[in-house]
């Protein structure tokens, strides 16, 4: 038994009261509050949760992500093992399970639902109705995963339908992904059971979905930032409403979390408690989360913060273990198993050459927008050399590539505008969702180094320039690290800032950009192993306009 004393913040009556918890066998016994909220001394509240985030994402195999994530408070997570099983299919899942054991980080797993995320691409696996339901039938699987196919769900595709017809039977519950689906079309997709979505990037759009009906999640990942669009709506629908990562890069994992979305909604105006709530009570209650909520006979998942401004983390709690203390993590360094499939050969830089005899017609450009998954659909005049289409680096026009890693086949190429790349080229295997190889560069030879110093590690984040180059391996399904995730996070670091003082990238987070150019899911624009995508009418364009 073990007696802890602070101002206890009640989230259901909204009091904060000096007090003591009582511990016992991992459950909070007893709460005792002695009286008023004593200035000065540190406060204990409910932990806090990610409601949706891609572990993978992160670089770092779940038991290290719930490593960093409990010194900032995060007591456990939504997550979606799409990225990995797009790889390595259920197996990929399983993994994902099998690793998150080994730490007390609370995981609730989902069912990918959109493994490949469409039919235009090549994936490592495919998990189909069956799949889904061995998946949801598993204790660790705790709902369907988003599901990214929202033509799908409109036009009432059968194997689409009957996946989310197995979750309604089972009872579980169903994440969204619907950018910029409203009127009529989101009517439809929210009526077939879906019941969330992070993909809001407007007001306006966020506010039609709540009235609707549906949960929306305010993401602030690495790439994709859509805070400020969205806490405004907080300060009335926050009991609808909850908080999450979706992606994370190592580097940005390492200074904050969860915590700091909720700093940033109290100081935007959002009430103290309300903040707290979609931070922790409402990604409970949706899914049904076996994580407390500082109850008497809850498990004894709390942390304790310095005050209620910055929300510092000071301890975590986990089963009444402490699991994190003043930003150290108290738990022992763990090893994660390696699991891959890779199979790409070598590129050559004539791989990559674009050919066109008409100078006069216009490309369909690509044009990324800093701090969003959504691109552009822009035309562009080419910049011909003799007869090969080449990067236009003084109008930031570079080529992109997407290279298949499963199977040989051609390189698929088109050109991108907005990544202020000046020389060299960087490329990743994570590339969302099918995890292709994908590069950007102002030169052919340059792309190719990238891509083959990726294929040499079988996987990583690499960065060429005309002295230098570095790679960051990803062993692990060329998705994350075993290192540890300190190791992890300086490395990224280290890359991310060649990128950008050596190479000239512009955008925020250029490595996590560029693995979403490879998302057809997304509109406008994306490039897949097959092809120049258009995500609005889902189809394939022409490089070059007829």
């Amino acid at each position: 038994m073990e007696v802890i004393q602070g101002n206890i913040v009640n989230i259901f009556d909204n009091t904060i009261q000096w007090g003591e918890l009582i511990v016992k066998d991992g459950r909070i016994f007893t709460i005792k509050n002695f009286g008023e909220e004593k200035k000065g001394e540190s406060y204990l509240l409910p932990g806090f949760i990610d409601a949706h985030v891609h572990i993978e994402s992160s670089m770092l195999s779940p038991a290290s992500f719930g490593r960093i994530a409990l010194t900032h408070g995060t007591v456990g997570s939504v997550s979606d093992p799409h990225e990995i099983a797009n790889v390595l299919g259920i197996d990929g899942v399983k993994y994902m399970i099998e690793d998150a054991r080994q730490t007390p980080f609370k995981v609730s797993f989902g069912a990918p639902s959109c493994v490949p995320a469409t039919s235009f691409e090549t994936a490592g696996a495919v998990i189909g109705p069956k799949g889904i339901e061995e998946l949801l039938n598993m204790p660790e699987i705790s709902y369907l995963a988003e599901m990214m196919n929202f033509p799908g769900v409109i036009f009432k595709d059968e194997e689409v339908i009957e996946k989310l017809n197995i979750a309604k039977r089972l009872g579980k519950p169903i994440d969204g992904h619907a950018p910029a689906v409203r009127g009529e079309d989101a009517v439809k997709y929210f009526s077939q059971g879906i019941s969330t979505d992070h993909e809001c990037f407007t007001y306006d759009e966020a506010l039609e979905k709540l009235k609707l009906g549906v949960k929306i999640l305010i993401r602030e990942g690495s790439a994709a930032k859509n805070f400020e669009a969205l806490i405004p709506l907080a300060k009335e629908w926050s009991h609808q409403m909850m908080f999450c990562s979706d992606d994370k890069h190592p580097d940005e994992l390492i200074k904050s979390h969860i915590n700091a979305l909720v700093a940033r909604a109290i100081d935007a105006g959002v009430g103290l408690f309300d903040a707290l709530r979609m931070a922790s009570l409402n990604p409970v209650k949706h899914y049904s989360l076996p994580i407390g909520l500082l109850l008497e006979g809850d498990p004894a998942d709390f942390i304790r913060v310095g005050n209620l401004r910055d929300f510092h983390v000071q301890e975590t709690y986990i089963n009444g273990k402490l699991v994190a203390e003043r930003g150290q993590s108290k738990l022992p360094q763990t090893k994660s198993k390696i699991v891959n499939n890779f199979s790409a050969a070598n590129l050559e830089s004539n791989d990559l050459k674009v050919l066109c005899e008409d100078p006069f017609r216009k490309m369909n450009v690509i044009k990324v927008n800093d701090g969003q998954l959504i691109t552009d659909f822009v035309k562009r005049d080419m910049k011909l050399e003799g007869k090969e289409i080449v990067a236009d680096v003084e109008n930031d026009i570079l080529k992109l590539v997407v290279y298949n890693r499963y199977t040989t086949s051609p390189v698929s190429v088109a050109f991108i505008q907005g990544f202020g790349l000046k020389e060299g080229a960087i490329a990743s295997s994570v590339a969302h969702d099918s995890h292709n190889i994908i590069a950007v560069g102002v030169d052919d030879a340059a792309i190719a180094d990238a891509v083959n110093l990726v294929i040499r590690e079988k996987g990583g984040v690499s960065a060429v320039s005309l002295e230098k180059m570095g790679v960051l391996g990803l062993p692990i399904a060329g998705l994350m690290s075993n290192k540890e995730p300190q190791e992890v996070a300086a490395d990224y670091e280290q890359i991310d800032r060649f990128s950008k003082d050596i190479l000239g990238a512009t955008l925020a987070a250029p490595f996590m950009s560029l693995s979403f150019m490879a998302l057809l899911v997304i509109p406008s624009l994306k490039l897949s192993d097959k092809g120049l995508f258009d995500g609005r009418k889902f189809e394939f364009v022409d490089l070059v306009e007829s």
